[in-house]
């Protein structure tokens, strides 16, 4: 019964949906082109050499070192209240609230689910391929640190990846991302490419990231951004499943197989929008009954009672009398009503 009463609130939503679309129609999904596979295959690489330098504790490990020694955060602790404020917009929580409430409304405009289903797919492969490489290498940060000079790596730690960094480049990517035009996206790439690099930044600034968690960090959310476009197929048929869904769902409140207390929770959506009105049979299965206006003073009780929104009854429509050769139409057979449960019987004269 919630279940039902659910998909009553949300029905509106879909009948919105239904719409044409108020997107420019030109627009296109990204495709994966020669050029994007090129680039994301140089920073694949370059993401597995930091990852080989980290592991030898190469040159790399030596320049986490030197900066951690430094203490940015001591050098200029004027900045510190500031960027702790920064540093909030790389994290997954708010900033994921916030640009889904943005993809929400570009949703309700367009008419589409794509904007919501891309930001959930994007956060998805974040979560997978930076989670485990975090859990797989297990690093340590600067603040936890134990022996000088080693990559502290596979003792626990979960800091590489640096996920403040990757988080922002996708979640203010992906408005880029979604753009509508060439020129709204140009101006969101470089809003999220200075958000993403003050983030990474302000890690180290704070001493919470070394400089290669930052580093790995930014490569990991460009390569999620750049692989998008092999996964818009599957938001495709995502989207496609959900509005499918949608119709099971309405055929299943049209063919009246819901409880009646959900039925008459009904009756105010299906009376103002004029939805899910089918032509009831003599042998249909007797179920939800589609709201009736209110009759006029002179109609009988059997048409009151019928009109009523919990009545356990529905209306058999009498066929139209058709049109005589003259033009004028004969009044219409009056419309009867049937009881659930009780036989029909031919009227008598009284």
């Amino acid at each position: 019964m919630r279940t039902d009463q659910l998909l009553t609130r949300l029905e509106p939503a879909f009948a919105r949906l239904d719409r044409e679309p108020e997107r420019p129609a030109h627009l296109q999904t990204p495709q994966m082109s020669r050029h994007r596979v090129v680039l994301l295959a140089s920073l694949l690489a370059c993401y597995l050499a930091i990852v080989v330098a980290v592991l030898t504790t190469s040159w790399l490990v030596r320049l986490d070192w030197q900066i951690m020694f430094f203490r940015p955060y001591e050098q200029w602790p004027q900045l510190h209240a500031f960027l702790d404020y920064l540093v909030v917009l790389g994290q997954r929580g708010p900033t994921a609230v916030m640009v889904a409430a943005w993809l929400g409304w570009r949703s309700w405009r367009q008419h589409t689910l794509r904007p919501l289903i891309t930001l959930g797919v994007a956060l998805l492969l974040l979560n997978i391929t930076v989670g485990s490489v975090k859990l797989g290498l297990g690093r340590l940060g600067p603040h936890y640190a134990t022996q000088i000079g080693s990559a502290e790596l596979f003792a626990g730690g979960d800091i590489f990846p640096s996920g403040h960094t990757a988080n922002a480049v996708v979640t203010w990517g992906i408005l880029a991302y979604l753009a509508s035009t060439s020129v709204t996206r140009r101006v969101l790439s470089v809003f999220s490419a200075v958000v993403s690099l003050s983030v990474g930044a302000t890690t180290v600034y704070l001493g919470t990231h070394w400089v290669s968690d930052v580093l790995l960090g930014w490569l990991a959310g460009l390569l999620i951004m750049l692989a998008l476009p092999w996964f818009e197929p599957l938001i495709a048929r995502a989207e496609a499943y959900v509005f499918e869904l949608r119709d099971l769902w309405r055929r299943r409140l049209e063919e009246g197989r819901v409880s009646e207390p959900v039925a008459a929770a009904l009756t105010p959506l299906l009376s103002a929008g004029g939805k899910w009105r089918p032509e009831r049979t003599d042998d249909a299965e007797p179920g939800l009954v589609p709201a009736q206006p209110a009759p006029a003073a002179g109609h009988s009780p059997a048409l009151r009672s019928a009109a009523h929104p919990t009545a356990r009854q529905h209306v058999i429509r009498s066929e139209r009398t058709p049109v005589t050769p003259a033009g004028s139409r004969r009044p219409a057979h009056t419309e009867r009503t049937a009881t659930r449960g009780a036989s029909a019987r031919p009227a008598t004269g009284g």
